[in-house]
């Protein structure tokens, strides 16, 4: 299923929180959600989950006016929402049958899931007597039992442990190639970049920039050399004014042109030692830096 967001508006008395959003998720690919906090993305996530209507703009769902009664959502939250002192499986089976499965499904459903994440033990268990990491499998499982059709996931690799954190992985996985439409909001830009074809970037409720990520990086000028060398030092200082060091240690030296990079590829290598030297491509992180930039922020979470 493909979304669509198209001049999305929302206000809050006299705080603007989205100001003409707009961004498509295709069917089968993962689309990231990013932004600092206060930036528009739970508004976004909430809007589209029908939790309030938007003041302006239309939600489209294969190019139609999306039908909430119609399109079925799975959402894990950043925040918790289950109950500590019930028993798993009862509690499981619930927030299925609230998506409108059957007793009998919701229970089928429930088992599948709980043996997929090797969690079969746990069902007659409270909740708190689980560790976070587990707390957070059980989550997930409210958000797929019920087989809905957007998948929209809220700093899902939030406490799970390297383990945990590929079996997650495969399942977002299996799902994409089963055609789901994964929405993924997260301040953990390498899962995001492992996962999403596509971004969109919001910054004070606006998007600053959105498409597909592979596309947005060959954009980027090839105006810049990354060189890795134990001559780092003299490197920097013969050129002072276009070289900075990284926190790796490497030294990011920005050309005057990107026509000038085989001239300067070859100067470096004949004057220094140079272990490595490459043309800069950004990472997400990188991309996310310039992009969301400092934004005012808000009291209240948006």
């Amino acid at each position: 299923m493909d979304l669509e967001f198209q001049d999305i508006r929302k206000s809050f008395g006299p705080k603007t929180v989205l100001d003409g959003v707009s961004f498509r998720a295709r069917s089968g690919e993962a689309l990231g959600l990013l932004g600092r906090n206060g930036a528009g993305k739970t508004t976004s996530i909430r809007i589209l989950m029908d939790v309030f209507p938007a003041d302006g703009g239309r939600v489209l769902a294969d190019g139609a006016p999306i039908d909430h009664s119609r399109v079925s959502m799975g959402y894990l939250p950043e925040e918790r929402g289950l109950y500590p002192k019930k028993k798993i499986g009862e509690q499981l089976v619930y927030f299925a049958r609230l998506n409108g499965m059957s007793k009998t499904a919701a229970a089928e459903a429930v088992d599948t899931w709980l043996d997929r994440l090797g969690m079969t033990e746990y069902r007659d268990k409270r909740l708190d007597t689980l560790s976070k990491g587990n707390q957070q499998k059980i989550q997930l499982i409210t958000a797929l039992a019920h087989d809905p059709d957007v998948i929209i996931l809220d700093e899902p690799f939030s406490g799970l442990d390297p383990v945990n954190a590929m079996l997650l992985k495969d399942v977002v996985k299996e799902e994409l190639a089963r055609g789901k439409t994964v929405l993924f909001s997260s301040h953990q830009m390498s899962y995001i970049e492992e996962f999403c074809h596509s971004i969109a970037i919001l910054r004070g409720g606006r998007i600053v920039l959105a498409g597909q990520l592979h596309d947005i990086k060959r954009d980027y000028p090839r105006d810049r050399l990354v060189i890795r060398s134990e001559q780092a030092d003299a490197i920097a200082a013969a050129f002072p004014d276009v070289c900075v060091r990284r926190e790796n240690g490497e030294l990011l030296l920005r050309l005057p042109s990107p026509e000038a990079k085989g001239q300067t590829m070859k100067a470096l290598t004949e004057r220094f030692d140079i272990d490595e030297l490459r043309v800069f491509e950004p990472s997400l992180n990188d991309i996310f830096v310039e992009y969301a930039g400092d934004q005012e922020q808000g009291g209240e979470k948006a």
